[in-house]
């Protein structure tokens, strides 16, 4: 069958062809009955309106929209995006709904793209991802009454409903089990220093080793990218203070830096034990199998999809705590080879 066209529905409502368009397009030129009529006809053959013409007859979109503010060069080969994508994807593909996904370069333009999303109904609602300290989008969705679900907190997130994982609890158990091991001399390789949950690890990283007695702890900012991993890592190896234990923010900075140690001549784990966040199946596959923090994160895209629905269809919606990330030793941590 052919899809539906212009000159269907005007033969079908009795008006020209000049009279749809006028009424798709949210123009003078037609009366409000005849409008009406025009997109009940529009939406009963299965014509797809312009966003315009949807905002009129206040249609759902069906589509939730999630912009990030990443380089490309990182997500396209970041595991914990795809990963997060792939749930928010199978929980809406269930229910009849779209992912709608851009990449923006910074605050400004998310800012404008969820103007232009909402202004012109081609989202019904958006996952926040990335929360900044003082992130001005949540007072923009907040002023434009735009459903959100911010996938983080639960700090710097205001009345806007959030998903989030307890990042310090994990932070913690890995500087005690590096501590129990022997390491006195741990570094962790972060991410962007001005998202929440950066500075929520790097507190609770910073109180755990004050209180376990670890003398020399470092953090160091990275942008995620396994460049960057590797870059801070031949610093931190290269530096007065070598520690014998690092923690990566994510596990592709964590096989960047497992390739440095070996360039080096560090044994791993020997003269250098390795922890990653977010535990991929690049973790296993590598030599030796990095110890990771491992947590479900497709069922994390998959809660947060659910949340957003439930907000967009005016359900009391708040705040939902997913199960904190647990620690999985495998061959790259050991005890440090001398006491230090």
């Amino acid at each position: 069958m052919k899809r539906p066209t212009i000159a269907d529905i005007a033969a079908l409502a009795g008006v020209s062809k000049g009279a749809v368009s006028y009424a798709l397009n949210g123009q003078r030129g037609v009366s409000e009955t005849t409008r009406r009529r025009i997109l009940a006809i529009a939406e009963e053959i299965g014509f797809n309106p312009h966003s315009a013409a949807r905002a009129l007859s206040g249609a759902a979109a069906d589509t939730i929209g999630l912009a990030l503010r990443r380089p490309a060069r990182v997500l396209g080969f970041e595991p914990f995006y795809m990963e997060l994508i792939s749930g928010v994807e199978a929980e809406l593909s269930a229910r009849g709904q779209a992912l709608m996904l851009q990449i923006v370069a910074d605050a400004d333009a998310e800012i404008d793209v969820y103007r232009r999303w909402w202004g012109e109904r081609r989202v019904d609602g958006v996952l926040v991802c990335d929360l900044r300290v003082g992130d001005p989008r949540i007072a923009v969705v907040t002023d434009l009454r735009l459903p959100a679900v911010v996938v983080g907190g639960p700090d710097g997130v205001d009345d806007v409903p959030h998903v989030w994982n307890d990042d310090a609890v994990a932070v913690i158990e890995t500087v005690e089990y590096l501590a129990a091991l022997g390491h006195r001399q741990i570094a962790r390789v972060a991410g962007l220093p001005d998202l929440w949950h950066t500075r929520i690890r790097a507190s609770a990283f910073r109180g755990a080793c004050e209180r376990l007695g670890v003398r020399h702890a470092l953090t160091v900012g990275t942008d995620y990218s396994g460049e960057e991993g590797a870059r801070a890592t031949r610093r931190l190896l290269s530096g007065e203070h070598r520690p014998t234990a690092v923690i990566y923010d994510n596990d592709v900075m964590a096989i960047a830096g497992l390739g440095v140690a070996q360039e080096m001549g560090l044994t791993v784990p020997g003269d250098l034990s390795i922890v990653a966040f977010d535990d991929s199946p690049l973790c296993r596959l590598v030599h030796p199998a990095l110890t990771a923090l491992t947590r479900d994160i497709p069922a994390y895209g998959a809660l947060a999809a659910r949340h957003l629905l439930a907000a967009i269809a005016g359900q009391p919606v708040g705040s939902v705590e997913a199960p904190t990330a647990k620690l999985v030793p495998r061959a790259s941590t050991a005890r440090p080879n001398t006491a230090t």
